[in-house]
């Protein structure tokens, strides 16, 4: 008979780790517009692109509800939930961490000059007269690496967002955002105002 119940709550156990574990991965892949600012602890929402934030949140939350189901013995499926959460959001930050880190060093260290603006390696030069200020976002914008729809997306801009401006296309259709005096990417100059 104990033994039944011991595989009874181990099934239990595991059901509530692979949820917990579902739980994290729902919260990793969420879209950014929803999602809460990172730096107010949110799992997505990263200021720099890339997909190590989500991928540090899934691995977090499935190392975090398998130590919190070890760890808490009596209660294992309080244990898992809140070790996936916690697991989650220091995957999280660690992950965005690399983010931030690997775009730091893009912009750091190659960039190239147009029409005397400098602009990141991987962003195209459009003609774009220099502009200079601040400006801030009105809804949640695509950062895009050239001045069109198309182009590819680079990161993005949050509602309410405050950004350094560096140059506006001749169409007047594109504000080049700027990061420690470098272009990081487009923003559609339809969706902000200066500040």
């Amino acid at each position: 008979m104990q033994k039944t119940n011991d595989i009874k709550k181990m099934g239990k156990t595991i059901g509530l780790t692979i949820a917990a574990a579902a739980t994290a991965f729902t919260m990793a892949s969420a879209p950014a517009a929803n999602a809460v600012e990172q730096r107010l602890g949110g799992v997505v929402g990263c200021n720099a692109s890339g997909k190590k934030q989500e991928t540090g949140a899934v691995i977090g939350g499935l190392l975090g509800a398998v130590a919190g189901s070890q760890l808490a013995k009596n209660e294992r499926g309080a244990g898992t939930a809140i070790g996936a959460v916690v697991g989650a959001g220091a995957g999280s930050y660690v992950g965005c961490s690399m983010q931030k880190k690997e775009a730091s060093r893009d912009v750091g260290g190659s960039y190239k000059t147009s029409n005397g603006i400098k602009v990141s390696h991987n962003v195209d030069s459009a003609p774009m007269t220099k502009i200079s200020g601040k400006y801030v976002a009105r809804s949640n914008l695509n950062l895009r690496a050239s001045a069109s729809t198309s182009g590819m997306r680079v990161g993005s801009v949050v509602a309410g967002e405050t950004f350094q401006a560096l140059g506006r296309t001749s169409d007047g259709r594109w504000i080049l955002v700027g990061q420690n005096g470098v272009g990081v990417g487009y923003v559609s100059s339809a969706y902000v105002y200066r500040a």
